[in-house]
């Protein structure tokens, strides 16, 4: 099926599923996906070189004088937006001013539009990089995707492009002492004639297993909604995510689930 690319650093405002009116920023480069994971779902659609991520990336000084431009032009017609989304064309912590970007992300939004949360969607695979954890702490919405905990799914669902560490992206995660969200996206289907579903019985235990471990703000839960780069995947049922969802609340773990 087809995918895109976001064309500019700076898109929207958009209705986010999740988290209200978004206003996008992509760190990454426009004319290709750029990510630690090539997840067989993802909308960007896959990676075109894997294991080489030095790329030539926007400078901190040209995202920020776009992003202030358009939070004055959104403030000055009364349409701030809910959020600040840090998300685009992959992993946006692969920029290597990630941490300068939020800093300076804080100084415009306090300015324009101080009510206007500032969210990052990352992998968390570059979570133990010192001022990236640093800059997750900072921000609002610090999101954190985590679709399964076993090797085998974790393989074929998000392709990893290097050596994945569960173990060590979890003690990271509990390191953040609730300042986190975990989002999971689950799905069934096939993928080069394997069968996939991280939403069984023992996948979806397993998984809240490790969820009581990291003590996340909260869970967001959802299925494939948009375009993906394979048409043998399917949405997970609303009834499924349901009663995902109700096992989430027996255990005490806050949920928003996306139908």
């Amino acid at each position: 099926m087809a995918t895109f690319l976001f064309k500019d650093i700076i898109f929207g405002p958009v209705q986010s599923r999740r988290l209200g009116v978004s206003l996008g920023v992509n760190l990454l480069p426009v004319n290709q996906k750029l990510c630690t994971f090539n997840c067989i779902y993802c909308e960007c659609g896959l990676n075109t070189q894997k294991g080489t991520f030095c790329r030539s990336f926007k400078e901190p000084n040209e995202i920020i004088k776009l992003l202030e431009l358009k939070l004055k032009e959104l403030s000055d017609n009364g349409k701030s937006p809910d959020v600040i989304t840090f998300a685009g064309n992959g992993e946006p912590t692969l920029h290597p001013s990630f941490a300068q970007i939020i800093d300076e992300t804080i100084r415009v939004r306090d300015l324009y539009c101080p009510e206007t949360r500032i969210a990052v969607l990352s992998n968390a695979t570059r979570i133990q990089v010192p001022d990236v954890f640093k800059a997750l702490l900072k921000v609002d919405d610090n999101i954190q995707k985590i679709d399964s905990v076993f090797p085998e799914t974790i393989k074929i669902l998000n392709n990893p492009d290097t050596g994945y560490d569960l173990k060590r992206i979890t003690d990271y995660l509990k390191k953040l002492s609730g300042k986190v969200i975990i989002q999971t996206l689950f799905l069934k289907g096939t993928f080069n004639g394997t069968s996939i579903d991280n939403s069984t019985e023992n996948e979806v235990d397993a998984w809240i297993n490790l969820l009581k471990e990291i003590s996340p703000r909260y869970v967001m839960i959802y299925s494939i909604a948009r375009r993906t780069p394979f048409d043998t995947l399917e949405k997970i049922a609303p009834e499924r995510m349901t009663e995902i969802e109700e096992k989430l609340k027996k255990e005490g773990i806050s949920v928003q689930v996306t139908y």
